[in-house]
């Protein structure tokens, strides 16, 4: 076989369907965040982010900064191994301390990333609980598909935020065989929010485990940024939590939160735990400052979701087709992968507006967007900007607008 020939076939094909993904090299600046330098071949020019998802900005707060250099000055660079070999430590136990009471749980379990975390706490759960059954809700994030895969365990799909379809399912199982059933809260591609009360009626019914993605939810909901299921009065009736740390908390890792044995059985046999070297301390300090700010402030969350609110108002006065949803995620709905990406170039060399193309398999083929995650560091101007450029790419392209708002 020609290795290589077949590689390019591969990405060629890719390219014809407009698939291909080009990542802008970009460098944030910190301390004027949305803002960005952007390095091309014809120079280095500055844009603003429209699309991260450190959706507070806190990637670039005082307070995180100065754990992570007060930190990386007292302990260096690194972890200085796996957590099972020489890499605990202080820094990673405050910060499992802070995530465990944010969630309301007795531990928690860091993990490098969201998606590791996820893999390895569902994996290794489903794994080794003897004939254990997961229910996965259809929409579910690749990470957590990954997981169920890896444990072989045996999988049904539920259909999507379906409480009803999963209680259909869940009946026609052995009451006595181990349950998990695994969702989320804010689905990042169309920004929809689970009926968690419902489902969660649904495990207790059936006697199952509850196993609640917040990646998209912590930082941005609750009275202290424990997610959607701290705004809803929920988070004691699940049994897993799992989030991460590189989103509204600005940072990197991922975790879950749950009962002391439960997180100890997930240390003690999960090798996406045991075998990967474990998070350098300043981050996991910058992290826990992070945390604790966001619990005792909910002045970014407030101006995150007046943005948010603003922006959706803006797009529906000029009929740029969106999906209507509770969450702060907005999809403006292109609908063509060619057309997507050359929105997506032509506002980035035009205008210097940053916001990368999103297309299959991420979505479905039909379902192309553009996916805008306002911010508190937007600003109106920035706000302008982007509603001008859409409007005029919009025309330019003879795509479909919505009824205008009233």
């Amino acid at each position: 076989m020609n290795y290589e020939a077949f590689f390019q076939v591969e990405l060629d094909a890719l390219k014809e369907d407009g698939r291909y993904r080009i990542f802008a090299e970009l460098e944030r600046k910190a301390g004027s965040f949305p803002r960005a330098r952007h390095y091309a071949e014809d120079g280095v020019g500055d844009v603003t982010v429209w699309c991260s998802n450190d959706y507070l900005g806190m990637g670039q707060h005082r307070k995180v900064l100065d754990a992570m250099h007060t930190t990386l000055d007292a302990c260096g660079a690194g972890a200085g191994g796996t957590r099972n070999i020489s890499g605990t430590t202080h820094a990673h136990v405050v910060l499992e301390a802070e995530l465990a009471d944010l969630h309301g749980k007795e531990a928690a379990l860091l993990f490098t990333s969201g998606y590791v975390s996820n893999w390895a706490a569902l994996g290794t759960l489903a794994a080794r609980m003897p004939n254990c059954v997961v229910l996965s809700d259809e929409l579910n994030h690749a990470s957590m598909i990954e997981g169920i895969r890896h444990s072989r365990a045996e999988c049904l799909r539920f259909k999507h935020s379906d409480p009803a379809d999963l209680d259909r399912k869940l009946a026609q199982i052995d009451p006595a065989r181990p349950k998990l059933v695994a969702f989320e809260s804010v689905y990042s591609m169309d920004g929809d929010i689970a009926p968690i009360a419902e489902i969660l009626d649904v495990c207790e019914k059936h006697g199952a485990m509850s196993y609640l993605d917040e990646v998209h939810g912590v930082g941005l909901y609750g009275p202290r940024g424990g997610g959607v299921a701290e705004e809803r009065g929920l988070m004691d009736r699940i049994t897993v939590i799992e989030g991460t740390l590189g989103k509204a908390f600005g940072v990197m890792g991922g975790y879950i939160a749950a009962s002391a044995a439960l997180c100890d059985f997930v240390r003690s046999f999960a090798s996406g735990f045991i075998f990967t070297t474990a998070l350098p301390p300043a981050l996991a300090a910058g992290a826990t400052a992070s945390i604790r700010h966001l619990k005792a402030s909910g002045w970014e969350r407030a101006q995150h979701q007046a943005r948010v609110a603003q922006v959706r108002r803006r797009l529906d006065a000029i009929g740029i087709p969106t999906i209507d949803n509770p969450s702060h995620i907005i999809p403006v709905m292109v609908g063509d992968a060619k057309k997507c990406k050359m929105i997506s170039d032509w506002l980035l060399e035009e205008h210097g507006i940053y916001v990368q193309p999103i297309n299959y398999p991420t979505v479905p083929v039909g379902t192309e967007r553009l996916r805008l995650t306002p911010s508190p560091v937007h600003t109106d101007g920035d706000v302008d900007k982007l509603v001008d450029a859409l409007s005029e790419i919009w025309s330019q392209c003879a795509l479909a607008r919505r009824a205008m708002a009233a």
